[in-house]
């Protein structure tokens, strides 16, 4: 029997949001695999508020919203970056910084709920992303999406001093919408 997944809202950001972003990015685990400033705490709360005030006023080129739990409780936030509406493409981001909420299906919920949009609302026609080669819980949560591998950008990421590979996935409208009708 397939495990029911979790409700999410996916709602604009506000400027309260960024309290939780702060302390989110002081934890390593949940930073670790996200392309971050190499210190601690990656960024100011003032520089978090100032992102976050971007990202209300679309100024960055960034399609963020906030990750809602089905009780309201802000759990982490979801972007499209690098919009190409020419080509009708876009790069999909995501963090669930509430550790809480890990492993239990809220990641993948929230990334259909941001395609839906991407497909629906944006009339792209492709939605990519990077993960780098050695987050297997995501890359795992990708595939569940319907994201299937492009290929490998090598030594795409400084982390910690060291290059590591990412790996390209993507999805395509029509096999999203055929994905959610089969």
């Amino acid at each position: 029997m397939k495990k029911q997944m979790p409700k999410v809202i996916l709602r604009e950001l506000i400027m309260k949001d960024a309290e939780d972003r702060f302390q989110w990015c002081m934890n390593p685990e949940v930073t670790r695999h996200l392309n971050m400033p190499d210190r601690t705490p990656p960024f100011s709360l003032n520089e978090t508020k100032d992102w976050i005030e971007k990202c209300i006023n679309k100024s960055n080129g960034y399609e963020q919203k906030a990750i809602l739990a089905e009780d309201g409780k802000h759990i982490g936030w979801i972007d499209l970056k690098n919009i190409d509406s020419l080509n009708k493409h876009a790069e999909l981001g995501i963090a669930i910084g509430d550790k809480n909420y890990w492993g239990k299906g809220y990641g993948l919920a929230a990334m259909n709920e941001m395609l839906t949009y991407g497909f629906t609302e944006l009339d792209l026609n492709k939605i990519w992303l990077r993960v780098e080669v050695d987050n297997e819980k995501a890359i795992r949560s990708y595939k569940r999406a319907g994201y299937v591998e492009e290929g490998i950008l090598r030594q795409d990421r400084l982390r910690k001093g060291k290059y590591v590979d990412r790996l390209r996935m993507s999805i395509l409208k029509e096999e999203y919408v055929k994905g959610r009708h089969s």
